[in-house]
């Protein structure tokens, strides 16, 4: 995935207009990947690289790889609404790629990514429709600490991120025994170790698409 190879416009949206940025394989698509970027307030935007690293990941997967810039960022018109309304950005980013890509019957299947605040808005998302599986980085522990999740989530966090402790995203995993995939001496934004997020969340996908046959 190049930034050559991205589509980047907007549509109309629940709050004006939404930018969204598309990588669409080459192939028919394996389905639709929505991926959710950090906190607006916080300098979260589509741009950023670990929402680029989920978006390239499920484009090499065989995705349509579709991020959003939430309400307020970038194109996006509106203004942050704490999540509730970020969620319905993110459906309409999801209802826009299916639309698009409704002739490709394997496009029917969508898969739900997102790093930071955006774990939550998906872990929302992933509520209010059926997805084929979630995929949660650097997960925002104190706002799903009441949410579950299901058993085939991946999530992965980092060791020593400053921002939301391990001790948090275990204490909300362990009554769900689910499990979680910690990066030794990593922090909040995995700088440094992008590639290895990439090959960890691609080999847990892979492993997960062969288990119904083996």
């Amino acid at each position: 995935m190049t930034p050559k190879a991205t589509e980047r416009y907007t549509i109309d949206g629940p709050a004006g207009a939404l930018e969204v940025a598309l990588n669409v394989p080459a192939h028919a698509p394996r389905g639709i990947a929505l991926v959710a970027h950090p906190h607006p307030q916080q300098g979260g935007t589509l741009d950023n690289k670990v929402a680029q690293t989920l978006a390239r990941t499920f484009f090499a997967l065989g995705y349509v790889a579709t991020r959003f810039n939430f309400r307020g960022v970038g194109r996006s018109e509106g203004a942050f609404d704490d999540g509730v309304g970020e969620t319905a950005d993110a459906l309409a980013a999801l209802a826009h790629a299916r639309a698009r890509f409704a002739a490709h019957p394997g496009a029917s299947a969508v898969a739900l990514a997102g790093f930071s605040f955006g774990t939550y808005v998906q872990t929302r998302v992933a509520h209010a429709i059926a997805a084929e599986r979630l995929v949660l980085v650097g997960p925002a522990a104190q706002r799903i600490a009441s949410m579950t999740v299901p058993a085939d989530t991946i999530v992965i966090h980092g060791e020593d991120d400053d921002v939301v402790p391990l001790s948090d995203v275990l204490a909300w995993a362990r009554p769900q025994e689910l499990p979680v995939v910690v990066f030794p001496g990593c922090g909040h934004f995995f700088h440094g170790r992008l590639t290895h997020l990439q090959r960890t969340i691609a080999g847990a996908w892979r492993g997960h698409a062969v288990a119904p046959g083996a």
